[in-house]
């Protein structure tokens, strides 16, 4: 799969989730596995530039190439100039937001709000793809609601707009996460359509990423809530679509060093005291799945510093390794 001149391979795709997908998170997914690793949207309001977080956004030093940002708004005049700054920071290709079903998002018109008017959906996508040299991908769902699946529509404006590659959640924005994605809606635009698609929604496993891609038609899959926790799920399906043979699970001293290692990543990334706030959800979704895991999402929660956070994970995963995790919950 291609979008413009990157060579997307394997065509296993990280999604954009704010709040999730900083910097940290993209390259531990992308050395794991991912071909691609979108950025958590960024504002096209240019007044908000100058925040920490928005910074931090904008700081891609040393991330593998290519680089893909996703901006969010409506006005396609401010689009096309938060286009234009972040690939002066950086960005090798421009994603738009309009698939966030997050009420605060679509209140202020952007989103997948915008699939509810073809004609601005337009204007944003021709303002855009004129703005950058890069090229232009686009998210969207399949429609705004079940009796307004215009994801075909939507398709077709973004393909004669000159956009790149076009990802599509298999869920409407009146679903939001509810329910399970449909995929009718993702192989008919597969149809109407020649450039690149990507599927996206309840995609969790290899097999499921194989089902997809065969329903679909589409190019590549994309994967977001799955890698909460589970970073290494690109590599399995990666591996899987090219071969047809599952990898032997990861076992508790693989997470373990995945884990310290990420941890690391956010602490020089934003800071301790924020890195440790930041690490909490992340420790949450690494350790699931176990009943012990309560016991030591706990106690991780009330760690307040790296090295106590760092000695804690270690030290959970060791026992977990050794077979006596129930000896950590008792103790915890």
């Amino acid at each position: 799969m291609r979008i413009g001149p990157h060579v997307i391979a394997p065509a296993v795709i990280l999604a954009p989730m704010a709040g999730v997908t900083d910097k940290p998170f993209r390259q531990l997914c992308k050395q794991l596995g991912a071909g691609l690793a979108v950025s958590e949207m960024t504002s096209a309001d240019p007044r908000l530039w100058g925040t920490r977080k928005s910074r931090q956004r904008m700081d891609h030093l040393g991330e593998p190439a290519p680089i893909s940002v996703q901006i969010a708004g409506h006005d396609p005049a401010l689009l096309a100039q938060a286009a234009r700054a972040n690939v002066e920071h950086g960005a090798q290709v421009i994603d738009i937001n309009m698939g966030c079903p997050a009420k605060k998002v679509c209140n202020v018109w952007a989103g997948s709000a915008l699939l509810q008017d073809e004609a601005q959906v337009a204007r944003i996508l021709d303002a855009v793809v004129r703005a950058v040299e890069v090229p232009v991908t686009l998210k969207i769902r399949t429609g705004w609601n079940r009796d307004n699946r215009n994801g075909v529509s939507i398709a077709r404006i973004a393909q004669d707009c000159g956009i790149a590659a076009l990802a599509v959640h298999g869920r409407t924005r009146a679903d939001l996460y509810n329910g399970e994605a449909e995929y009718e809606t993702i192989a008919a635009i597969r149809q109407a359509i020649t450039i690149p698609l990507i599927a996206n929604g309840d995609i969790d496993s290899p097999h499921k990423a194989r089902a997809v891609l065969d329903a679909t038609g589409a190019d590549a899959i994309m994967i977001g809530r799955a890698a909460q926790g589970r970073p290494w799920i690109f590599g399995e399906i990666a591996h899987y679509l090219a071969t047809g043979t599952l990898l032997p699970p990861t076992s508790p001293s693989e997470v373990r060093d995945i884990l310290l290692g990420h941890l690391d990543a956010l602490y020089a990334f934003h800071g301790e005291v924020q890195g440790v706030r930041i690490a909490r959800k992340h420790l949450g979704w690494y350790a699931k799945d176990r009943p012990e895991n309560a016991a030591f999402r706990s106690v991780a929660n009330r760690a307040e510093s790296a090295t106590e956070q760092l000695r804690l994970t270690r030290d959970y995963f060791d026992a977990l390794a050794a077979g006596v995790a129930h000896e950590f919950a008792a103790a915890a």
